[in-house]
C-alpha cells in the first residue's frame, strides 16, 4: 500500500517520503557510483581520522594496517550480505526485518533502537560540528551554531536520497582535497619511511583491540546498509560499492590518521586536519561531518516511520518525521545534554550486530519468507502476511547482545562475537523448533487416524 492511498497518512507534500514503508521501484534506483559515493562519504569523516590516530598511537603502522584489514573485512561481509537482501527486496532495514526473523512487532523494536541511537548520535555529532565551526569562525554562541548546523542537515535529509547524493558530490571531493592539503602540510617535515617503521608512541594496543575499534566504529552503519542499497540496481552494484566505499574509507582516511599519530606522538590529530583557519578549515569541518550526520538522521527517520506504522498503524510521511526528530535532536545538542548520554548510546550499539546475524540466517539460509517476498515483489507490493512476533528471535537477540557486552576487552572482537553468536543460535533454535513442531504434527495425525 502506498502512502498516497492510505487515509491515515499525513498528506502534506513535504520533501520526499523515499518509499519509507514500501519497496523502492526499479525505475527509482540509481547507478552504483551514486550510492558508492555516499557510502564512502560515511567513512571519509573526521571521526575516521580519529579512529586511525587511536590505532597509530598504540600500534606500529603495519599492525594498524592489519587491524584495519580485519575490521574492514568484517564490515564488508556484514554490509554486503544485508545489503544484497535490501537491494533485492527494495526495503529499508527495519521494514525488511519483518520478514527476516523479527516479525511485525520485533521490527518495531529494531526501528525504535535505530531511531533512538541514530538521533542521539546525530545530536552528539551536531554539537561537535557546532563547536568546531565556532572555534574556526566565531561570531555566534555555540548553541546558535548548533541550531544552524542541525537545521541545515535536517533540510538536506527532508528531500531524501537524491538531495543527499548531490551533497555527497560536493562535500566528499571538497573534504578529500582540502583535508589532504592540510595533512600534506603537517607531514612535509617527516620522512614517510621513518613514520612507517617507527614504534607505537603510546600504550600498546593489541590486534584484537584494534580490529574491535575498526569494526565497532562502523558496525551500525554496516547493519543498516539496506537503507542505502534499496536504491541499487543489482547485486553486483552492492558488492562494488561496498568494497570500494569501505576499503577506501578505512585505508585512505584511517592510515593517514595512523601516520599523523606517529608524527605528532598524540591521538589528538583532528586539530591538525582542521588547523587551517578561515574558509578552508571551515569547509573541511562542514564536509567531514555532513556526510555521516545526514545518514544518521535519514536512517533514524526510516526506523521511526516503521515503529509508528507497526505499533500505531499510522503512516506518516518520512520527511515530516525528519523535521520533527531533526528539530528535537538539534535542540538537545544546543542545550548540551546529549553528551551525558553517550554511554547509553554506546550500550544500544551492542544490540545492533546480532540483528544482522539473525536477518542473514533467516533470509539466505532458512529462507522462511522468501517465497512470499518473491510473490509480492512481482506486483511491487509487500507480503500480505507477516509474523507478529518470533519469541526465538527476541531470546537470541538478548543472549547475543549479552555475549557482545561481556566479551568487551576480554576476548575476540565483541561485534563479531555477538554477530556470529546470534546467527548460530538462531539457526539451531529455529531448526529445533521446526523439528518439535513437525513431531507434534505427526503425533497428532497418528492419534487422529487411530480414533
Amino acid at each position: 500500500m502506498s502512502i498516497e492511498s492510505n487515509p491515515d497518512v499525513i498528506h502534506e507534500e513535504i520533501g520526499h517520503d523515499d518509499y519509507s514503508l514500501s519497496r523502492v521501484p526499479v525505475s527509482e534506483r540509481y547507478s552504483w557510483w551514486t550510492v558508492a559515493l555516499q557510502r564512502f562519504g560515511q567513512l571519509s569523516a573526521l571521526s575516521q581520522f580519529l579512529l586511525g590516530a587511536t590505532l597509530g598511537f598504540g600500534m606500529t603502522f603495519w599492525s594498524a594496517f592489519l587491524a584495519l584489514t580485519l575490521g574492514a573485512v568484517i564490515l564488508e561481509v556484514v554490509a554486503i550480505l544485508v545489503g544484497i537482501a535490501g537491494q533485492r527486496e527494495g526495503l529499508s532495514t527495519s521494514v525488511l526485518s519483518r520478514w527476516t526473523g523479527f516479525g511485525r512487532y520485533g521490527s518495531s523494536l529494531i526501528g525504535l533502537v535505530f531511531a533512538v541511537s541514530l538521533i542521539g548520535w546525530f545530536g552528539v555529532q551536531n554539537a561537535v560540528f557546532a563547536e568546531g565551526v565556532h572555534s574556526l569562525v566565531g561570531g555566534l554562541p555555540i548553541w546558535v551554531w548548533s541550531i544552524i548546523t542541525g537545521l541545515a542537515v535536517t533540510l538536506v535529509v527532508v528531500y531524501g536520497f537524491l538531495s543527499m547524493a548531490w551533497v555527497a558530490y560536493i562535500t566528499v571531493p571538497a573534504f578529500l582535497l582540502l583535508a589532504g592539503y592540510s595533512i600534506a602540510s603537517a607531514l612535509q617535515n617527516y620522512s614517510l619511511g621513518d613514520l612507517v617503521s617507527s614504534p607505537a608512541p603510546g600504550k600498546e594496543l593489541s590486534l584484537a583491540a584494534g580490529a574491535t575499534i575498526v569494526a565497532g566504529g562502523f558496525i551500525v552503519g554496516a547493519v543498516i546498509t539496506p537503507d542505502m542499497t534499496r536504491f541499487n540496481r543489482s547485486v553486483a552494484d552492492v558488492v562494488k560499492q561496498t568494497v570500494l566505499g569501505i576499503t577506501l574509507g578505512e585505508y585512505t582516511i584511517g592510515l593517514i590518521g595512523v601516520l599523523l599519530a606517529h608524527a605528532v606522538k598524540s591521538e589528538d590529530v583532528i586539530k591538525i586536519v582542521t588547523s587551517t583557519s578561515g574558509v578552508i578549515g571551515t569547509i573541511i569541518l562542514v564536509a567531514g561531518t555532513l556526510k555521516i550526520n545526514d545518514w544518521n538522521l535519514y536512517s533514524s527517520s526510516l526506523g521511526l516511520a516503521n515503529f509508528v506504522d507497526t505499533i500505531f498503524g499510522r503512516r506518516f510521511n518520512r520527511a515530516a518525521i525528519t523535521i520533527a526528530i531533526g528539530v528535537f535532536g538539534t535542540a538537545l545538542s544546543a542545550v548540551g545534554i546529549l553528551q551525558q548520554f553517550q554511554g547509553f548510546l554506546t550500550l544500544l550499539g551492542v544490540g545492533v550486530p546480532p540483528i544482522a546475524g539473525i536477518m542473514v540466517v533467516d533470509y539466505f539460509i532458512l529462507r522462511r519468507h522468501r517465497s512470499r517476498l518473491a510473490e509480492s515483489a512481482r506486483s511491487g507490493a509487500l507480503p500480505a502476511r507477516q509474523e507478529k512476533l518470533n519469541p526465538v528471535t527476541i531470546g537470541v537477540w538478548i543472549i547475543a547482545s549479552a555475549v557482545g557486552y561481556v566479551s568487551e576487552e576480554k576476548f575476540g572482537i565483541p561485534a563479531l562475537n555477538s554477530l556470529l553468536c546470534s546467527g548460530l543460535l538462531y539457526f539451531v533454535a529455529m531448526k529445533a523448533l521446526a523439528s518439535v513442531q513437525n513431531r507434534s504434527q505427526v503425533e497428532f495425525s497418528e492419534t487422529a487416524t487411530i480414533r
